[in-house]
């Protein structure tokens, strides 16, 4: 296995956080500060970790597979909360969004990274695909602070955060869960995600479900039906417990979920696994001075890309 790992990068998440809370203008006057805090976090994470190799995934806008599985899936969500502050109060608009990562697109280019990006999916399930299949013993870091690719994380696999600033190994998950990486996603199915519209077992959350049924803490899998089956034992045992007699009851409601949340192949066409594999042997050529030449045309001359052009360009060398 490489001493230097693969960093992947889950870069809508990545993204949105700081355009969210980063308030860098540009010289325009457009806000900036989801391109300048997702290229520099790019270097500070390079600076950190030395990959051996970085590859950014992009978000879709969907998976049609998904919302097959479930229509009203991600139906709802909210708008991202913004925490930065402007003495103009300049809202955020769909289209400084969209500049901003189509920018990003075209900086990723000038540098050492390869961007993959599939239509009809999401970036979780492409995520998923690389760190189980397109790396072989390589030690992998994801980069993104989505729970959902916490069922990845194994004896190669880790997970940096960008929120809690620290990386996730399959010690830390059980430590904050009483629950293994093998067993999150099963965990999760019961907990449900409000976020993505997926509604759980009222009354269930990780802390009780990991007292009910111990053997989820273990590094061996344990299915969402082993659990319903379970519960379902205990209610027959003489467990009149309202949760337990909701998890008992609520097996046709966890195989769609499990459909949802699990990361696996099912969840891409043939075609889109060949757009992978093939995005894979495409990475971006270093050109400082067109990346320079970028940064200037949209007002972005005073962002020190030295530091971070070094720190990125270091990737596999």
């Amino acid at each position: 296995m490489e001493d230097r790992p693969i960093l992947i990068v889950d870069s809508l998440n990545v993204f949105m956080r700081h355009f969210t809370a980063n308030p860098s203008m540009a010289s325009t006057g457009e806000h900036c500060g989801g391109f300048i805090g997702f290229l520099g976090g790019l270097g500070n994470l390079c600076e950190m970790f030395s990959p051996s190799r970085l590859v950014v995934v992009w978000e879709s806008g969907g998976s049609l597979r998904k919302k097959d599985t479930k229509s009203d899936y991600k139906n709802g969500r909210r708008p991202p909360k913004l925490n930065r502050y402007y003495e103009d109060d300049i809202p955020p608009t769909a289209e400084n969004h969209t500049m901003q990562v189509s920018l990003l697109v075209k900086a990723l280019n000038h540098l050492p990274v390869t961007q993959v990006y599939v239509r009809d999916c999401e970036a979780d399930d492409v995520i998923g695909y690389l760190g189980r299949y397109s790396f072989g013993a390589s030690r992998i870091i994801l980069a993104s602070s989505d729970r959902d690719l916490y069922q990845l994380i194994d004896n190669r696999v880790q997970q940096w955060s960008p929120g809690q600033k620290k990386l996730i190994d399959r010690a830390e998950v059980v430590k904050k869960f009483g629950i293994s990486a093998e067993n999150i996603c099963t965990a999760r199915v019961f907990v449900g995600d409000p976020s993505d519209n997926i509604q759980g077992v009222k009354g269930a959350g990780f802390k009780n479900l990991a007292r009910w049924f111990p053997e989820l803490a273990s590094d061996k899998f344990i299915s969402h039906r082993d659990i319903v089956a379970a519960a379902q034992n205990l209610r027959a045992a003489g467990n009149k417990g309202q949760v337990i007699n909701r998890i008992a009851d609520f097996g046709p409601q966890a195989d769609v979920s499990w459909k949802l949340m699990y990361l696996s192949t099912s969840r891409l066409a043939g075609d889109q696994i060949q757009k992978i594999n093939g995005q894979l042997e495409n990475q971006g050529k270093s050109d400082k001075m067109a990346l320079m030449r970028l940064l200037v045309q949209f007002g972005m001359q005073k962002f020190d890309i030295n530091r971070h052009f070094r720190a990125i360009n270091s990737v596999g060398r």
